[in-house]
């Protein structure tokens, strides 16, 4: 089966829809339809269940997506190293990450790494909520937390806690919390993620013990959470990757650390291939040296 048959149904599970392929591939919805009703007659399954609304990999389907995936990748990074010469790094990368990372270490890596890589394209995609790595086409993402899908390949950039934290402004007026129960009498700032609000904040060396917590303000942008709290709004929890320099400087102040739950792992994940592109490798490089850079300078 001819590579473009493949590269069709990559950008049909990618853009979620026959008629968003055939716009993005330049081509006629029908035949989109029709080469992916090539391709399951020549393998003989189902690859997409299609319903009025939505499409869904089958078993066979994703099976699929992830090899074509794969080898559409080499193939397009040889043609590259072939017409730029193999030390030159081409082509794109579609990274996903939350806001507030985003917005740190990780966009001044972008722009070292653009630099030094004129001839790459970074696209970076920002958002709190939960993304779906491989339907959506990325080549890495930037994870805080355990992942739900172990089919996912990781790579570990450290162990990072959670912090509750607070301006000076706003212990002054409402008193500092001494101990996790008296966040019940506090206003806290809540993330919103997908349609779970993060509101029960756990505590000790097995993170057992658990406080639902309550406040006027839920957002779904780590950003914002991280704003209301330097602006005196309420308490908050963030990670001690956002919020490290407002600590070292006096910004906010870290509560309740006696009580803290154990460190999370900040995770590069990729979508689940053998093999990754040279510039997929190379740019999972330098972040790796961009965050020590910015955790050393934040110390």
């Amino acid at each position: 089966m001819r590579a473009d048959h493949w590269r069709v149904f990559q950008t049909i599970v990618e853009h979620g829809s026959m008629v968003a392929a055939a716009r993005e591939l330049g081509l006629s919805t029908s035949t989109v339809s029709e080469r992916l009703s090539s391709l399951e007659s020549h393998y003989g399954v189902v690859l997409l269940r299609r319903t009025t609304r939505s499409l869904s990999l089958t078993e066979e389907g994703r099976l699929l997506f992830d090899g074509a995936r794969r080898i559409l990748a080499e193939v397009d990074d040889l043609e590259r190293s072939v017409r730029h010469g193999a030390s030159t790094l081409t082509g794109p990368i579609r990274i996903s990450a939350p806001v507030d990372l985003g917005q740190s270490f990780l966009s001044t890596a972008i722009e070292r790494f653009t630099a030094d890589h004129p001839a790459m394209s970074i696209e970076l995609s920002l958002s709190d909520g939960y993304v779906d790595v491989v339907r959506q086409g990325f080549d890495l993402a930037v994870r805080l937390g355990s992942l739900s899908d172990s089919s996912l390949r990781t790579r570990s950039l450290g162990q990072f806690r959670r912090v509750v934290c607070a301006s000076p402004a706003y212990l002054a007026r409402h008193g500092t919390p001494k101990v996790p129960e008296d966040l019940l009498q506090h206003t806290c700032l809540l993330m919103r993620f997908g349609t779970t609000i993060d509101d029960v904040w756990r505590f000790g060396k097995r993170a057992g013990r658990e406080v639902r917590v309550h406040g006027d303000k839920v957002v779904n942008d780590g950003y914002l959470v991280r704003r209301w709290a330097l602006a005196g709004l309420g308490i908050a929890l963030k990670s001690e990757i956002d919020v490290a320099s407002d600590l070292a400087a006096g910004r906010l102040v870290a509560l309740l650390e006696a009580y803290a739950a154990p460190p999370v792992p900040l995770q590069l994940v990729f979508p689940p291939s053998r093999a990754q592109a040279r510039r997929v490798v190379a740019f999972s490089d330098a972040l790796a040296s961009e965050l020590e850079r910015w955790l050393s300078a934040e110390a």
